[in-house]
């Protein structure tokens, strides 16, 4: 694989693109429609970056894109991926597609075509420009994970060990007895002195996602560590006090969507004791951001415990991030030790807050059976994957339905819906006013239903950047805790533009950009 000369000067230039197989076209015809159209979505693709960075198009690295048969062996090299699932159903978390291309520049795509029309062996990768002692460039190579979708609906992972490790794999965060956390040498971004993460920490770590910079990993795992001791002392159902004349913001999923979170930040502040945030789960997976979000809400909350809360969604979880892309995205742009890591974490995310012992706010929703108390919540045992059924499955899964009583979910077997008979016995039981979830998207950012008992709210608006809604979030201000709905549109970026300029010239319907 070459690459020109000026290649050092980019740290992953290129887009990776996720492109659902429309389902009237064939996967075979697919693939050779991707391939052949490689030229003048290079050239667009180049323009665009050239025009956003500022760096002359010719000196780009040339996307190269390639199909393979299903006897050929992937190459190993360092690979990325994220699934785009929400053109077919983004609300039940289940696979249900007919095929996925991806599309990645300055790497070589493989598509592997199966005996099955339907059936895709997919895999991304790029390497890795260094320079070593002497000057000299040459690249190095890790683990390629390919994503094979089949036609009954069933995806696998594999993930095959590397043979080499990068500079960057060799040098992964630790905690050095004597010199403190190990920072790489070439690093010049934030930095955390000492132990304590300050605002102007966290300011300058946004501002640096904001531009494309990465965090050193030896902060990252600082942060990761510092939220989990954090959370680990806390109790399942967290109570939060909101005193008179102040207030508490609740926004619900981000699902990665690092930018709309900063859009967020500057229509209701910067979180602080003064002006504390509920977020209420789901803040990874399907955006291309999820890793930015995750440490921006955790660099928070150790800046800060009584300014951040975070609670647990169904998508802080290990299957659903090997399946929706978080994974995949924290391979990419830390190492696989990052991925345990942030398991761990999630384990100890509280499932549900009570504000001032009048607002239950849960992720998902209530539960499959009556009765059901708050000292119950408190003592769920929740420092493990979440389970089939039982209280913390049916926190972090309900739905809230029209209907009286509970019915069945399109979430699967194990899901249900409850209504606001549901609703209005568990408020009821436990001396509360108001229930807030959050777990689906709303066209308007929220919904208000069960008679003004129960509030949905989503804070990820344009959904997918296909959705066309708007996100939400709610200010509660003591004492009367009376809801207040703030909506807001998603904001728009070069990646917004690159995306439908893939989508003018491939006639798609649907593209997710997953930029490291």
């Amino acid at each position: 694989m070459s690459s020109p000369a000026n290649a050092m000067q980019f740290v992953c230039p290129w887009p990776c693109l996720v492109v659902p197989t429309p389902k009237s076209v064939s996967t075979r015809s697919f693939a050779q429609t991707m391939v052949a159209s490689q030229s003048k979505v290079s050239k667009m693709f180049a323009q665009a970056l050239s025009n956003s960075c500022n760096i002359p198009a010719s000196q780009l690295p040339k996307p190269c894109f390639k199909v393979f048969n299903e006897r050929e062996r992937l190459m190993t090299l360092q690979c990325r991926f994220s699934i785009d699932d929400a053109k077919y159903d983004d609300d039940d978390g289940r696979i249900n597609r007919t095929g996925t291309l991806l599309i990645v520049g300055a790497t070589i795509v493989m598509v592997v075509i199966g005996s099955g029309v339907l059936s895709l062996t997919l895999a991304i990768a790029q390497s890795r420009w260094i320079k070593d002692k002497k000057g000299r460039k040459h690249t190095k190579s890790t683990s390629t994970r390919s994503i094979t979708v089949q036609d009954h609906h069933k995806t696998k992972i594999k993930q095959p060990k590397a043979k080499t490790k990068s500079n960057m794999e060799k040098t992964t965060s630790q905690e050095q007895p004597n010199s403190g956390t190990y920072v790489e040498p070439q690093y010049s971004g934030s930095r955390i002195k000492g132990d304590t993460i300050t605002l102007d920490f966290v300011k300058k770590m946004m501002n640096d996602f904001k531009e494309q910079k990465y965090l050193d990993r030896g902060y990252a795992s600082k942060i990761l560590l510092q939220t989990k001791k954090i959370l680990k002392a806390l109790p399942s159902l967290v109570d939060i006090t909101v005193p008179h004349g102040k207030h508490v913001t609740v926004c619900g999923d981000v699902h990665g969507q690092f930018y709309d979170l900063l859009n967020i930040f500057e229509l209701n502040g910067i979180p602080s004791e003064e002006n504390p945030y509920l977020f209420n789960g789901d803040f990874v997976d399907r955006g291309s951001f999820s890793v930015e979000v995750a440490f921006t809400l955790f660099a928070f909350k150790c800046m800060s415990p009584s300014a951040m809360y975070i609670a647990r969604g169904n998508h802080e979880s290990k299957s659903m991030n090997k399946i929706f892309g978080f994974e995949g995205e924290v391979r990419a742009k830390l190492n696989d030790k990052f991925v345990k890591m942030f398991a761990e974490v999630f384990n100890c995310l509280p499932l549900a807050h009570v504000i001032n012992k009048k607002v239950f706010v849960v992720h998902g929703g209530l539960f499959s059976v009556d009765g059901v108390k708050l000292s119950q919540i408190r003592s769920i045992n929740r420092f493990c994957e979440p389970p089939d059924e039982g209280l913390m499955h049916d926190l972090l899964w309900s739905d809230p339905q029209p209907l009286p009583g509970r019915g069945p979910s399109k979430r699967g077997n194990r899901c249900f819906c409850f209504g606001e008979d549901v609703t209005k016995r568990f408020l009821k039981d436990n001396n509360l006013d108001l229930v807030v979830r959050s777990h689906k998207s709303m066209h308007k950012g929220y919904e208000i239903q069960h008679d003004g008992k129960l509030i949905t709210v989503f804070s990820a608006p344009n959904y997918c950047d296909k959705k066309g809604n708007k996100g939400a979030f709610i200010r509660f201000e003591a004492p009367d805790l009376k809801p207040n709905i703030i909506t807001f549109e998603a904001v728009v970026s070069i990646f917004h533009y690159l995306k439908s300029v893939i989508l003018y010239y491939l006639n798609l319907k649907s593209v997710m950009l997953y930029y490291v």
